[in-house]
């Protein structure tokens, strides 16, 4: 039998029912979660959020580097960043990483879960072709 495809899925998140309606990187925690292709879903842990202990250079604006590489080495082991919205970091992440960005378009948590195992197939194949082409970050 076959090994059960399983992805790790990290959701930016304002409270523990509701991902944040801002950037990624200004996310309180993460919600780190094993998704399977059976549809089951497992909370890992609550990771704190590094990056929101950078302060942004007034010149940086929006989509800070040093945010998005605080994001992502925070994430080294997770296969998916799921997100309500995108930000100009979230681009980078997608362009520049060997992580998959998925948008819920929902910021409750419950919805935003049942959307990744509705796109599981898609996803799982997205991560694969990743990990081919990409180290975890480029500089």
């Amino acid at each position: 039998m076959a090994e059960k495809r399983c992805l790790k899925v990290a959701f930016g998140m304002e409270d523990d029912e509701h991902l944040i309606d801002a950037h990624y990187g200004d996310s309180e925690f993460f919600a780190i979660y094993e998704i399977c292709e059976d549809g089951s879903i497992k909370l890992l842990e609550k990771r704190h959020n590094k990056a929101k202990d950078i302060e942004e250079e007034h010149d940086e604006g929006h989509g800070d580097p040093r945010k998005f590489k605080a994001v992502v080495s925070q994430l080294l082991d997770v296969d998916v960043l799921a997100a309500f919205r995108m930000g100009p970091n979230f681009l980078r992440i997608r362009d520049k990483t060997n992580k998959v960005a998925f948008f819920t378009r929902t910021r409750d948590l419950n919805l935003a879960l049942q959307r990744v195992v509705e796109n599981f197939d898609d996803l799982w194949e997205q991560v694969q072709k990743k990990k081919t082409e990409k180290p975890p970050i480029e500089e």
